[in-house]
């Protein structure tokens, strides 16, 4: 969804961003999905299940990161994401990989082409913060798992929202918890539109797409990993990124 999911270099202040938040730790090697920088991933959470033979939905696959280790893990993989050049970084990983990733570019909610009940697992990792309209895109992610199948997404923790990680007070609070203005941040030349969300807000769409909530993580970061540009020391007080797995329900 943005074409720094897991990005390599973060200009100088105000460099942090949100999407530092799902960016691989120091020393990640690749092989397993990560939700945030220092914090627990799917190999620790196995939040989506088994994997082996799986049919999984990446949403906002960016270049592919997950993707690639989803299909190391014996997945079969669909991906998603609307820019044709960070699906193409995408592909190159997987042929680097030498792993098939099935690649499609659309909005997260256009999946007319795959067909209803037929995915065992979704994934979405910090690429809806960008969504404007969450409940249609829930309600396609619906249409398309099996029933009771999950849908496991990560996105950036309403609370941190609230402060300035790069401020000389991190821990002050520079907007209200429940400020739904949008906020545009320069990435690599494109601006990006984030629609802040509360707990309240991302529950409530769920349950009214017929999801049911299972899984509520709010981890903090351990500080234990190298300081790099993906990380801020406010991470070990204040949760950056929201982990909620859902199952569908009915049909």
């Amino acid at each position: 969804m943005a074409d720094a999911l897991f990005p390599t270099a973060v200009p100088a202040d105000p460099g942090w961003h949100r999407y530092t938040a799902a960016a691989p730790s120091t020393g990640d090697t690749g092989s397993v999905v990560v939700y945030g920088t220092e914090l627990p991933t799917e190999a620790d959470l196995k939040l989506l299940g088994t994997l082996e033979g799986a049919r999984i939905l990446d949403l906002g696959c960016g270049t592919g990161r997950n993707a690639v280790a989803l299909a190391q893990a014996g997945a079969k993989v669909l991906a998603v994401d609307p820019s044709a050049d960070l699906l193409a970084a995408a592909r190159e990983r997987a042929e680097d990989a030498e792993v098939r990733v099935e690649l499609h570019q659309a909005e997260l909610a256009e999946l007319a082409f795959l067909r209803s009940d037929s995915i065992d697992a979704a994934i979405s990792v910090m690429a809806l913060a960008s969504t404007d309209d969450l409940a249609r895109v829930f309600r396609q992610v619906h249409r398309v798992l099996k029933p009771e199948a999950p849908l496991v997404c990560s996105v950036p923790h309403p609370a941190f929202a609230m402060i300035d990680p790069t401020g000389s007070d991190p821990l002050r609070i520079v907007h209200a918890y429940d400020d739904a203005a949008t906020r545009t941040w320069e990435l690599d030349g494109r601006d990006i539109v984030d629609r802040p969300r509360t707990f309240a807000d991302l529950f409530t769409t769920f349950q009214r797409s017929n999801f049911r909530v299972d899984q509520v993580i709010e981890p903090t970061a351990s500080g234990r990993g190298g300081r790099d540009a993906t990380y801020a020391d406010v991470m070990r007080t204040v949760p950056a990124t929201l982990l909620l797995r859902a199952r569908k329900q009915g049909n």
